[in-house]
């Protein structure tokens, strides 16, 4: 069947209105990464679009951020509680969706409806604040894991991908004897992959950019992780502590190229992690979106 005109205008105008918010997406980012390969003087009297490197190429504020003790350590402490928050996000939302598809499970709907309950109403900052110092939870790396360690939104996801497996899976396994662990770490999660693996891409995605908790719950800064280091040079001028050992004479340049430079190198992971996970994506949210 041939397309008519306006098919094909539309089309065209579709595509090209597409491409231009790709661009617009990507183009900050692209003059990130040209920008902390730039030299810096040149680059702070650039005034148009920046399409390739300005002046010389240099890789110096790459060498200042990756020879800095509190980028390091800011790494260190991003991946511990990326490590012990993913644990405990994906063990207890899967329990907890598990649970909640249970059709015999006793006041299933209100124990369902108080869960959609948190998804709208919270406590507030200061009642969560006291509820950390009464915790014993103050300057601890355990303050930015076990509040958070349960999503609700990602909760019902997960218990929508359970209630979406046929229930004569489960029927059958327990007729041969399997317990409600053996049902759903041998059955039902190896049937929702592509759930678990959007679980771990929301989860792990909040706890890499997270940084208010961590500034509110921790006074020592070598357990700030990456992103309130990051923070805190980008809008502050905590700059200089990244200077202390690095001899340059052009102090404003080469704050320039740290700032740059720093971003980059605090958003590689996630971007080469997520291409693995993309195509999963689409997969386990519609499986969460079958069955309320």
């Amino acid at each position: 069947m041939e397309k008519s005109k306006g098919y094909k205008i539309f089309t065209l105008f579709n595509t090209l209105f597409m491409l231009f918010v790709a661009a617009a997406c990507l183009y900050p980012f692209y003059y990130i990464i040209v920008a902390s390969v730039s030299d810096p003087s040149t680059l702070m009297r650039h005034r148009s679009w920046l399409v390739w490197p300005v002046g010389e190429p240099t890789l110096d504020g790459y060498r200042m951020v990756l020879n800095n003790r509190r980028v390091f350590s800011g790494f260190a402490n991003t991946f511990r509680i990326l490590g012990l928050g993913l644990l405990f996000n994906i063990t207890l939302t899967a329990l907890g969706g598990y649970v909640l598809s249970l059709n015999n499970l006793l006041l299933r709907k209100p124990l369902t409806l108080i869960v959609i309950f948190t998804m709208y109403f919270s406590g507030g900052l200061i009642p969560s604040y006291l509820n950390i110092r009464d915790l014993g939870l103050m300057n601890s790396l355990w303050a930015l894991i076990l509040p958070g360690a349960v999503s609700t939104s990602n909760l019902i996801i997960m218990r929508s991908a359970f209630m979406a497996v046929p229930e004569s899976l489960t029927d059958a396994a327990k007729i041969d004897g399997a317990g409600h662990f053996q049902v759903l770490f041998r059955i039902l999660l190896p049937l929702v992959k592509a759930t678990l693996a959007v679980m771990v891409l929301y989860y792990g995605v909040a706890h890499w950019n997270s940084w208010f908790s961590a500034s509110i719950y921790l006074r020592d800064n070598t357990k700030y992780p990456l992103q309130l280091i990051l923070r805190n040079i980008l809008l502050s001028s905590q700059q200089q502590d990244m200077l202390s050992d690095v001899p340059m004479a052009q102090t404003p340049q080469a704050m320039l190229l740290i700032k740059y430079s720093l971003i980059v190198v605090s958003s590689v992971p996630v971007i080469c992690i997520y291409p693995f996970l993309q195509r999963f994506f689409q997969k386990g949210i519609m499986i969460g979106a079958v069955k309320g």
